[in-house]
């Protein structure tokens, strides 16, 4: 299972990651690198409680970082 962060300025200056096989796992920060790692964060607590309730089988991960935002 491969997931994707995407990273983008707001128009306030505010940074939004997500990542993009989740949805509504999604982060906001002061930097990119916030940002990315608070939705990185809440991707691996949703993939922890899927696995926890048996709703998910452990698979292979891997996580998609941009090179630069």
């Amino acid at each position: 299972m491969q997931f994707t962060l995407e990273v983008e300025r707001e128009d306030d200056g505010r940074w939004l990651a997500e990542v993009v096989q989740l949805p509504g796992a999604l982060a906001y920060g002061a930097s990119a690198d916030e940002a990315m790692a608070k939705a990185e964060a809440l991707a691996l607590r949703a993939l922890a409680e899927q696995l926890e309730h048996r709703e998910a089988r452990p698979v292979d991960i891997s996580i998609v970082v941009p090179a630069a935002a």
